[in-house]
């Protein structure tokens, strides 16, 4: 049974008001709350360890599926290995994300195996939101890792958003682009206070004409700790870009290193990373107009992170 914290979490990491509509599987300190599969996409505990298999029909299309995972005790160390099997010629969109609400002394843990295969000509959106909130002195620990084997002719848009209240997380993600397959990623991260948060991507360029984007913004706030670490690799005739962009405040540290490796002589890569402060005459600009210096910063933040 949901009560009013876990409807808070999912409202916030999955955007949740109310049961989803198409497949969903909640899971709830530790254990399965809710689970409903369609037709076209059926859910199976794996026998051999905790999670799912995920199981998307060829030919599956404007459908969705909400697997959010929420956190509400103290002391848990909860782990979770989920297989999405995206048919081909499929359009759907996964929405994962977890929440953690922290009430106690204890520190609370969620980890994830998450394990993507996307067939040929299939369209895939994955959304995942990491949140976490709650008074309690416990960390609030996520630290998810992410495979996905993107097949001929897929497009794969990933959206990772840290939105805030993490205490520590590394969050690892590996994906292989076979022949004309293309991916964008699009991650957002926010840090504050004792917050560390680690993100390593490794993207290869595997099969002829694939291509990738990785867009990494982030916000780096009191005295918080950031590290990115990501690597395209072109194996083949093949386009990719990374830009990761942070604004730093206060005592805050961000590490940026994006990588490029070219295998191939027609592989043309990309990389850019910048870190800076605020403009100081876009907050001369808004206060201008009667915003205060915190409002200001607030509003220019939530603009950088989109």
């Amino acid at each position: 049974m949901l009560d009013n914290v876990d409807k808070e979490l999912l409202e916030k990491i999955a955007d949740l008001h109310e049961v989803p509509t198409g497949a969903y599987n909640i899971r709830k300190n530790g254990g399965g709350e809710s689970r409903k599969t369609t037709a076209n996409i059926d859910i199976i505990n794996k026998t051999d360890k905790p999670g799912i298999d995920i199981i998307i029909k060829p030919n599956t299309v404007n459908e969705s599926v909400h697997i959010p995972v929420i956190l509400s005790k103290e002391g848990l160390n909860d782990m979770v290995y989920n297989t999405f099997e995206v048919g081909a010629n499929s359009d759907v969109v996964i929405i994962a994300g977890c929440g953690i609400h922290s009430c106690g002394t204890q520190n609370s843990e969620h980890s994830g195996v998450h394990e993507f295969f996307v067939r040929e000509n299939a369209k895939m959106k994955y959304v995942e939101k990491h949140y976490g909130d709650g008074n309690g002195s416990g960390e609030r620990i996520m630290n998810p890792k992410t495979f996905i084997e993107a097949f001929d002719n897929s497009v794969i848009e990933l959206e990772m958003d840290q939105i805030k209240g993490i205490d520590s997380t590394i969050r690892d993600t590996e994906i292989i682009l076979h022949k004309n397959a293309k991916l964008i990623i699009t991650e957002r991260l926010l840090t504050d206070g004792e917050q560390k948060a680690e993100s390593n991507i490794i993207v290869t360029l595997e099969g002829e004409d694939s291509s990738a984007q990785i867009i990494s913004r982030s916000v780096a706030q009191g005295n918080s700790v950031q590290n990115f670490n990501m690597e395209l690799i072109g194996k083949h005739k093949s386009r990719g870009h990374i830009q990761c962009d942070s604004i730093i405040t206060g005592n805050a540290k961000v590490s940026s290193s994006p990588r490029i490796s070219a295998i191939h002589s027609e592989a043309e890569l990309i990389h850019e990373a910048t870190v800076g402060r605020i403009a100081s005459d876009q907050l001369t600009k808004l206060m201008t107009i009667g915003i205060n210096e915190e409002e200001a910063e607030e509003i220019i933040i939530k603009g950088f992170l989109g």
